[in-house]
């Protein structure tokens, strides 16, 4: 190996690394927040990069249809709880606009759009219009009412969400894969390092995102109300903050981030409908590497894993999975010699 191919090899290691980071603070944000080890994070990708996809091919998304039965279920869920809870109709009212206006608005829309070719940019953000209610979605449905159990409950609960996400990913989807257009398609040349655009258009974005929750959580009322929940959940409601309501934000906004990463990442990578799983899975273990509590080393650690699998896909191509899997081993050990603690109550 000399300095070229090193050169290339880091150049797309950060690349993956710059995505892997974006899934590592939204695993630790949810984790912070909710206490939920969210293994589904990456099918959030899937749906990002299919849904453009489609959009691309002129085609109205299985993301429309896939989010008006969501809402509808949850919608369904609501008029139960308030039947027996005995609340008034105009409450129950309020509440199922809530829960419906968006999702049937951005479907409406998209299915609208779709034959019409829009350009690139305007089917990205109709794309996350789209894939970012599924986060409040998903925790209205799996999670709410599962909030003050265990984190091993919570986990379980995880898993079954994930293979039912990837099993009506093939359903609404299909098995076909795709690669998404470029959105900046030029190159630029750095002695033996060539950088297109679109790995610009990736530093870019995942910097400013990162930038943006920074200034969410120092800045604002929000993201301190966040932090609170975080810290001392029990405190934070003595304080007149809805966990509830910080487990909806956190939610959405790992739905956010991951579509984002679904768009970044598509036209770098064919896209299947459970492609995000071992996407997500890599966003996990930069997570675990920052013990799922700190994202600057998240960051870090997001990094380090995506440079780990570069050199590794160089040096044994068949094993780069196992090599970038295997390197959590010594960080629990690690960590579970520095950190004992006892069972959970």
């Amino acid at each position: 190996m000399d300095l070229s191919i090193a050169g290339i090899l880091a150049l797309d290691g950060l690349t993956n690394g710059a995505i892997y980071a974006l899934l590592a603070l939204a695993t630790v944000l949810l984790f912070a927040v909710t206490r939920v080890i969210f293994i589904p994070q990456g099918e959030f990708v899937a749906f990002g990069a299919l849904t453009l996809a489609l959009f691309q091919a002129g085609r109205i998304p299985g993301t429309v249809w896939f989010l008006l039965v969501l809402a509808g279920v949850v919608a369904l869920a609501d008029l139960v709880h308030g039947l027996r809870q005995g609340h008034r109709p105009a409450r129950i009212g309020r509440q199922l606009l809530r829960t419906l206006a968006w999702p049937v608005l951005a479907s409406a829309l998209a299915a609208w759009a779709a034959p019409r070719g829009w350009p690139l940019l305007a089917q990205a953000a109709l794309t996350l219009a789209l894939v970012t209610p599924f986060g409040h979605l998903i925790y209205r449905l799996a999670y709410e009412s599962l909030a003050d159990a265990s984190v091993l409950v919570l986990l379980i609960v995880s898993v079954g969400v994930h293979f039912a996400l990837v099993g009506l990913g093939l359903f609404f989807f299909g098995a076909e894969g795709f690669r998404n257009p470029s959105f900046w398609d030029v190159r630029f040349s750095a002695g033996a390092v060539t950088v297109n655009g679109q790995t610009l258009i990736i530093f870019a974005a995942s910097l400013a995102l990162i930038v943006l929750l920074w200034l969410v959580f120092e800045r604002t009322l929000t993201g301190k109300a966040l932090r609170a929940t975080a810290v001392n959940r029990l405190g934070a409601r003595l304080q007149g903050i809805s966990s509830a309501g910080a487990g909806r934000l956190a939610f959405t906004m790992a739905a956010f981030i991951g579509a984002l990463s679904g768009l970044l990442i598509g036209p770098t990578t064919t896209i299947f409908y459970d492609s995000g799983f071992l996407i997500g899975l890599k966003g996990f273990v930069a997570a675990v590497f920052a013990g799922l509590s700190s994202y600057p080393l998240a960051l870090v650690g997001a990094l380090g894993v995506g440079l780990l699998e570069s050199f590794g896909s160089f040096w044994a191509s068949s094993f780069k999975e196992v090599i970038v899997f295997s390197s959590i081993l010594p960080v629990l050990l690690w960590r579970s010699l520095r950190d004992p603690h006892g069972e959970e109550h």
